[in-house]
């Protein structure tokens, strides 16, 4: 089994990107929705992935296919392994509905946000009824907890700024817990002093600095 795949990232579609280690051969791999604007700005440069891979079936099963679905970190892989254990999220349909980065969506079930999963491509009512009753209980890792802003023990959703700035963080090199301390500790240290860091870009300059 392929754990993960290093190499120069040559394209990214839609749904999935291509990856050429050493040695001549390109990989093809599914990705997340969510990942895909963070892979485009690595284009041409060398990307490091965890991949898990499955079988898909198609023609009602007489044509089975092969496949490698990539993440930006083990978190992330760890946690499209628990989604897609909810009856009716097969592969396909799971990459297609995280539009938004695991720990939103974790949030999400977490806080039993029915509408706010139904906004996902792919889940209806039901489904997101179904994925809160099997995952609200086994998410709690996959949430983000800012500390200054956390309420009774409710996770506290991450600005999309701010998530954008801790996927930079990563593609620099940073590890994904790493990152978002990083992110924090930049967030509180403005919020101290008075000043808010609104876009990503000041995010990432902030927390690069306070290093």
């Amino acid at each position: 089994m392929i754990c993960s795949i290093a190499g120069e990232l040559v394209s990214v579609g839609e749904t999935s990107i291509v990856v050429r280690p050493q040695g001549g051969l390109s990989y093809e791999l599914m990705v997340p929705a969510y990942a895909i604007p963070t892979l485009v700005a690595q284009i041409g440069q060398q990307v490091r992935l965890e991949t898990r891979s499955y079988i898909e079936s198609q023609a009602q099963g007489a044509v089975l296919i092969p496949r490698l679905v990539g993440f930006l970190s083990s978190d992330e892989k760890a946690f499209f392994e628990l989604f897609t254990t909810v009856k009716g999220l097969g592969a396909r349909r799971a990459l297609r509905a995280l539009a938004l980065p695991p720990v939103e969506v974790a949030t999400a079930i977490a806080e039993r946000d029915h509408r706010a999963l139904q906004e996902l491509p792919e889940i209806g009512k039901r489904l997101a009824e179904t994925i809160i009753v099997d995952l609200a209980d086994k998410v709690t890792r996959f949430t983000w907890v800012a500390p200054s802003t956390a309420v009774e023990g409710k996770p506290a959703r991450r600005s999309a700024a701010a998530i954008e700035a801790a996927a930079a963080l990563v593609a620099l090199g940073q590890n994904p817990a790493d990152a978002e301390r990083l992110v924090d500790r930049a967030l509180a240290s403005a919020k101290a002093n008075g000043r808010e860091l609104a876009t990503p870009d000041a995010i990432i300059t902030s927390a690069l600095q306070a290093r």
